[in-house]
């Protein structure tokens, strides 16, 4: 439904409040990207590269995350509701006050390191 860009490379672009809802952005790099404010909903992101982005307040309700890397992302405040993080790298991630649910946590392929969403660091 939305655009078609998977395996774009968006490397460090700056995509502050961008509306991407349903995109298609599968295998894509947004490593180090500015996704804050973003709208990612039912969007497309398997595997694509965010290691570093941004996604402070960013919608990823809905959005596949299969096997994607988000790790030493920074996901304060984003809403990850419905969200699939089955495989999902989320190792030094900032979780801090996300919307997610420990079920969604446990499909994570690995969240060491990671600032959990009640402040605490994950082993």
């Amino acid at each position: 439904i939305g655009f078609n860009l998977n395996e774009a490379n968006f490397f460090k672009a700056n995509l502050f409040g961008a509306n991407l809802f349903g995109a298609d952005l599968s295998g894509a790099d947004l490593s180090g990207a500015d996704l804050s404010g973003a709208d990612l909903s039912g969007a497309d992101l398997i595997e694509a590269n965010l290691i570093g982005a941004s996604l402070i307040e960013a919608n990823l309700s809905e959005a596949n995350l299969l096997r994607a890397d988000l790790s030493k992302a920074d996901l304060s405040k984003a809403d990850l509701s419905e969200a699939n993080l089955d495989g999902a790298n989320l190792s030094e991630a900032k979780l801090n006050s996300v919307n997610i649910t420990n079920e969604q946590l446990s499909q994570a392929k690995s969240l060491k390191g990671a600032i959990m969403p009640d402040g605490t660091i994950h082993e």
